[in-house]
């Protein structure tokens, strides 16, 4: 399985390509996209939706993983982070690329096995559970690897879960 794991900033959003197999998964290609210098909010959300269209049509994942949205504090932020989410999220529906969501505290517990990590900590197992040789830059590429390695250690088990209860619904008529 490609798992595109995905950071959304608005001046920078972080991506991270694994291939996962099993309990083994592999770095295929991470990066940041970096929109510091461009100031116009619809360029920036254009070049995220081609850099992202760019790597779903090279690298065709199976799955793409975001964090779930939070509450933020600046309200112009989280707005943003909205736009930024929601061309995130037209890329994956063009191509019909399931989209999986999970709250930080999981994304850090299926990393580390403790849901109140320290960013350090993260960035330590992303390198291990990658095999990585030097840290992943900047913070937002380890939060996007995070993302991705999150939905391969979780997503067979939310699908066995959906199959599961598609099952129940089919036997009790509900």
């Amino acid at each position: 399985m490609i798992i595109l794991g995905i950071d959304p900033g608005s001046r920078i959003t972080g991506y991270g390509l694994i291939h996962s197999r099993g309990n083994h998964s592999a770095l295929i290609e991470a990066g940041p996209i970096r929109l510091q210098k461009i100031e116009d909010i619809g360029a920036r959300l254009v070049i995220i939706a081609e850099t992202i269209e760019g790597l779903i049509k090279q690298h065709q994942p199976d799955a793409i993983s975001l964090e779930k949205v939070f509450h933020g504090v600046n309200a112009k932020s989280t707005l943003v982070l909205g736009y930024v989410r929601g061309v995130i999220l037209m890329c994956a529906a063009r191509h019909g690329i399931e989209i999986a969501e999970y709250a930080a505290t999981e994304v850090k517990k299926a990393v580390t096995g403790y849901g109140r990590a320290e960013k350090d900590q993260v960035k330590e197992m992303v390198k291990i559970l990658l095999k990585l040789e030097k840290d992943p830059k900047p913070h937002d590429v380890t939060d996007a690897l995070a993302n991705a390695l999150c939905h391969a250690h979780m997503g067979p088990i939310q699908a066995r879960i959906r199959e599961q209860e598609a099952k129940w619904r089919a036997r009790t008529g509900g």
